[in-house]
């Protein structure tokens, strides 16, 4: 499920995973897999702390929230509207809460999400970067202050809410946590993942 976090340049904004199937993440309109947030996360972790970071990330942009779709609608099989409503008829949420997890082998479905979401969404190219002056990163338009940065990085370590099944991570969230740990860029070098791994509220 999806969460709401703070950001500093759009106050309230909405990331996170949407289906249990599938390892795609939304932040707000935007969409993308988890190994190239883990990906750029993780390079970020490498870089020099004081020289500003900046990267190119191919992501697919839903311009209409219609297109987007009803999370709670899909969810409870009452109507299945735009791209989240396509991958809830592909897959069901589960009818035992029991099965309420985040797959750890979401990536077996990119090629079905990639086909899912195409008619409803443009690729568009964002820039991942940090202020080094401010303390702040950004995911395209979207700024953050550098705690409200890690509350994502967190959450995709958990495999979000309800966190990953039988707790196992995908070698993507296995392989960010080692580069944060070894990691000295200002963006993440506070940031510990397996002492701040509680519930979230």
């Amino acid at each position: 499920m999806p969460l709401a976090f703070q950001s500093v340049s759009h106050g309230e904004i909405v990331f996170g995973f949407f289906n249990i199937e599938s390892d795609m993440l939304l932040l707000e309109q935007t969409f993308f897999f988890t190994d190239s947030f883990c990906r750029h996360v993780a390079t970020l972790a490498g870089t020099a702390p004081d020289v500003a970071y900046e990267a190119p990330w191919p992501v697919r942009v839903i311009e209409s929230l219609e297109d987007v779709g009803d999370l709670m609608d899909a969810i409870h099989g009452v109507r299945y509207t735009g791209f989240i409503g396509a991958t809830y008829r592909r897959y069901p949420f589960p009818r035992s809460r029991e099965a309420f997890r985040q797959n750890p082998e979401g990536h077996r479905t990119r090629d079905e999400f990639r086909e899912l979401i195409a008619p409803f969404s443009v690729e568009r190219e964002i820039r991942f970067r940090t202020f080094p002056e401010s303390r702040e990163i950004a995911l395209g338009e979207v700024r953050f202050a550098r705690a409200d940065f890690h509350e994502l990085i967190r959450y995709v370590w958990r495999g979000g809410w309800p966190r990953w099944r039988d707790e196992v991570r995908p070698p993507d969230v296995l392989a960010l946590r080692d580069a944060v740990e070894r990691g000295g860029n200002w963006a993440t070098v506070d940031l510990r993942l397996i002492e701040n791994d509680a519930e979230p509220s």
